[in-house]
């Protein structure tokens, strides 16, 4: 699901009887397993010549190459899983967290581990972090297709580059 803003992100986790991740809870199993790899892959960006993601080929903004055959997203489970078994961490559109977005990367005091409690109201200006980059993303441009990567987004953004992924508690 592309198009996605905040607030109804969080209403379609509910409904589906789940939530938001968190940053940190996104990261973790976007990494599979693999702590200090560069990608949830590995550290290398294409091994054997193969595209991992879906991420932008050639030069930004103007040419993208497309070796893995997509121009925009990309159908779910494209590409191999990571360690943990999941599909597209990285790559074809970005991820709504439930995170509130900071420059410094730093936790707000009250923050935990968990899934916080979303405030009653949203202004314009709130952002929350996403994760995975998109199929926007190239090596000559932002690399923010790595785990450890971030972007800040308006609660309000909806572009055909951002969704979701739910996670239920155990």
């Amino acid at each position: 699901m592309v198009h996605v803003a905040y607030e109804d992100a969080v209403a379609y986790a509910a409904w589906a009887g789940k939530r938001l991740p968190t940053e940190a809870e996104w990261e973790y199993v976007a990494r599979g397993g693999l702590q200090g790899a560069m990608y949830a892959w590995g550290d290398d960006f294409m091994p054997a010549g193969r595209p991992m993601a879906n991420t932008w080929h050639g030069r930004f903004p103007w040419e993208n190459t497309s070796p893995h055959g997509w121009r925009l997203t990309s159908p779910v489970r494209s590409f191999p899983a990571n360690g943990y078994g999941l599909h597209d961490v990285t790559g074809n559109v970005w991820e709504w967290t439930d995170s509130v977005w900071s420059d410094d990367h730093a936790a707000p005091a009250s923050a935990s581990c968990c899934a916080p409690a979303a405030p009653a109201a949203l202004a314009e200006s709130d952002q929350r972090v996403t994760k995975g980059g998109s199929h926007l993303c190239a090596p000559s441009y932002c690399l923010r297709y790595r785990p450890a990567a971030r972007q800040g987004h308006s609660v309000r953004s909806s572009t055909a580059h951002l969704g979701l992924r739910c996670v239920r508690d155990g």
